[in-house]
Parts: C-alpha cells; structure tokens; sequence
C-alpha cells in the first residue's frame, strides 16, 4: 500500500529546518514571557516592601539601616 510519492533528503532536511526555526522562535518567546513574569513578581514584591514602608512610617534610609543591624546580628549569632 503507497501512501504516496516519498519526500527527498533536502525536502527531509528543509522540513526539519523548518521546524527547528519556529521551535526556536517559539522558545524565545516563552523566554521573554519568562522574563516579563519575573519583573512583574519584582514589582510585586517591591510594592509590598513600599507599602510595609509606609505603613510603619519609616524611610528607606531607616529601613536600611534596621535590615543592616539585622543581617549584622544574625552573623554575630552564627559564629
């Protein structure tokens, strides 16, 4: 039974070339989906920050500050 005329190698290798090239495409594009998903959690997460901020009143200086005697403490108690 044919199932019709069989394809050439260059017909087989253009086929696979062109499959790779929209993969490709199709993988930058999901990688730049990515990228737009991160910077959108970041903002998330920095707009909470700002609003813890500004909820306890303090300015980024002071919270600086606070988070530096913290991470400072913190290294104190593991040695």
């Amino acid at each position: 039974m044919s199932r019709g005329p069989r394809k050439t190698l260059d017909e087989k290798i253009a086929a696979k070339e062109e499959l790779i090239g929209a993969l490709t495409n199709r993988i930058e594009s999901e990688k730049q989906e990515l990228a737009e998903m991160y910077r959108e959690k970041r903002n998330i997460q920095l707009e909470n920050i700002d609003n813890l901020l500004e909820e306890w009143a303090l300015s980024p200086q002071e919270a600086e500050e606070a988070l530096r005697r913290y991470v400072d403490q913190r290294e104190e108690e593991a040695v």
